[in-house]
């Protein structure tokens, strides 16, 4: 299984790049993430949309709805896509440390 290199600590990540162990993300696992995602900083703006992923994932044990982050966040579609140019499933989820989505997030 490939992985990513933070801090010197090597993190097992899917053939998509996902971490494999939600558990194991942290801020700097963020940021190593986002760079992979064509995301050199992580904005106030992305912190908002990746930490309520975060606190969604683990609360209900899945990603939210595109419509319900957009709601919830207060960003339209086209402003998360700004964020996460590869948008929210593949780029804001892995960014969060949510296992790669299964459904349209």
């Amino acid at each position: 299984m490939p992985t990513i290199n933070v801090g010197g600590v090597e993190i097992e990540v899917d053939e998509d790049g996902f971490i494999a162990d939600p558990n194991l993300w942290n801020e700097a696992v963020a940021k190593a993430l986002a760079e992979t995602e064509g995301v050199s900083e992580l904005t106030e703006d992305h912190w908002k949309v990746v930490n309520y992923l975060r606190n969604y994932y683990l609360q209900f044990g899945i990603a939210p709805m595109i419509r319900k982050l957009c709601k919830e966040t207060g960003f339209s579609l086209k402003q998360i896509y700004d964020l996460f140019p590869s948008g929210p499933a593949k780029g804001a989820c892995k960014v969060a440390g949510l296992p790669k989505p299964t459904g349209c997030v």
